[in-house]
């Protein structure tokens, strides 16, 4: 069977090691490759009669369900051996999982099954630990599995593509020791090993550039320092938002990027619906005039019922702001120096927004999701938090600014001075508070 392997399975089967350790990019065979491992181990030992035990622990049930039937099965299958899967509810520690096992004629086992603390430290066997980096509870399934497999001499196989630093996956890669026997298989190895993939069409396919480094390129990218995680992303992203048609005539705020050549400009429109920032338009231009930028800014104002145009006002933004002020009236544009605490709190409040799902965004928007995950939180040298994003040929996380601007807008809590909108948001609480209390819609 080795034969139909790529170079680099061929490898990853050859490697005894009782401590083996793989990152592969995704969909590379990984689960596919060691599955087989597990399986000829099973079947050598049944023609010598001898008997021996492995368990799959998988990020769930489904995933060890295909990995029992689109592995184990698949190759017990190409043995010319006819088993049959068995489910059954395993009790562990009072609590039932559903597991997937097949058994062999001397009493060899195959059984996977999701992990967790409970079932790491249930059994004692050979363990295959498949997508590893997504384990929840990573550390404590390690703190219960390993002395289990230590004490009798069993072998652990390790599969998994990176997903940040904050689990075990990463502790284990990144030591420093000689007792793991370590493959790393990328993309292009991969490729260069007989992989018929073409990585140009992936990469523009996927569209994402932290993600193509992660996913196939295999970079350790630590979601922990992102502002704006992917989870919180994903949360907020919703089909219906995005789309100027589905506005419902309620207030409105609107978020102003301000760039005129490098970066983009970009405003922000969302409406307020109950305690929701709906997401309506999304602006982008690149070298726009500042001519340019007053009539789509125009044009937004008259689209909508905007109560707060809240503007960058930081270097170049201060000619605009003040333009603003004059055209639209003061008690309804604001701008705000995104400097120090100012920004600071500005950020903060767009983050309790994802947090609390009180904010929608497009759905499936790539471009979009990169640039609010830009946004990274480092510590200075005076170890003084602060938010940084790389500048690229997408900008310079504008579309996220913008949309922390019309996040800002939208909250009457703004405590910083130095923003300029105190009063006024305070103002605005206890109007809303008052029309509350009237039974009217805010």
């Amino acid at each position: 069977m080795t034969a139909l392997l790529y170079r680099y399975q061929r490898r990853w089967l050859d490697d005894a090691s009782r401590f083996k350790i793989g990152m592969f990019a995704r969909q590379t065979g990984k689960t596919f490759t060691t599955t087989l491992e597990i399986a000829d181990d099973c079947v050598a030992a049944d023609l010598i009669g001898r008997r021996v035990r492995w368990v799959i622990l998988s990020r769930g049930e489904r995933q060890a369900r295909e990995a029992m039937d689109e592995g184990v099965k698949l190759h017990l299958r190409a043995y010319g051996m006819s088993l049959d899967l068995l489910e059954s509810d395993v009790r562990l520690n009072d609590i039932t999982y559903r597991a997937v096992e097949v058994a062999f004629p001397n009493g060899s086992r195959i059984t996977a099954l999701p992990a967790n603390p409970d079932t790491a430290r249930g059994y004692s066997a050979n363990v295959f630990l498949d997508e590893f980096a997504i384990h929840a509870d990573s550390r404590a399934i390690w703190g219960a599995l390993f002395p289990v497999i230590s004490k009798s001499g069993l072998k652990l196989r390790i599969t998994s593509t990176p997903k940040g630093k904050s689990n075990k996956f990463y502790e284990l890669w990144s030591a420093d020791d000689k007792v793991w026997s370590r493959h790393r298989v990328d993309i292009h190895q991969a490729v260069a090993d007989g992989l018929d993939r073409d990585v140009a069409e992936l990469r523009a396919g996927m569209a994402d550039d932290e993600l193509w480094r992660q996913e196939f390129e295999l970079e350790f990218l630590d979601e922990a320092g992102a502002w704006i995680t992917f989870d919180l992303i994903t949360a907020a992203e919703d089909a219906a938002a995005g789309r100027p048609e589905a506005y419902q005539g309620g207030p409105c705020v609107i978020g102003n990027d301000i760039a005129r050549r490098n970066d983009l400009w970009v405003a922000w429109v969302g409406e307020i619906v109950g305690d929701v920032i709906w997401t309506r338009e999304i602006v982008t231009k690149r070298g726009a005039s500042f001519a340019e930028q007053d009539a789509e800014i125009a044009r937004l104002m008259g689209a909508y019922r905007v109560e707060r145009l809240v503007m960058d006002q930081t270097g170049m933004g201060e000619k605009p702001v003040e333009d603003a002020k004059a055209r639209y009236g003061a008690g309804r544009v604001f701008g705000i120096q995104l400097v120090g605490a100012a920004r600071m709190n500005v950020a903060t409040v767009a983050k309790q927004r994802f947090e609390d799902r009180r904010f929608r965004i497009p759905a499936g928007d790539p471009v979009l999701r990169a640039d609010l995950h830009k946004i990274k939180k480092v510590n200075s040298e005076a170890g003084l938090p602060r938010l940084v994003a790389d500048r690229d040929g997408a900008g310079h996380a504008d579309r996220a600014w913008a949309a922390f601007l019309c996040a800002a807008g939208a909250d009457p809590f703004i405590t910083s001075p130095d923003t300029g909108l105190l009063d006024f948001f305070r103002a605005q609480a206890a109007a809303l508070a008052a029309r509350k209390a009237q039974g009217a819609t805010p």
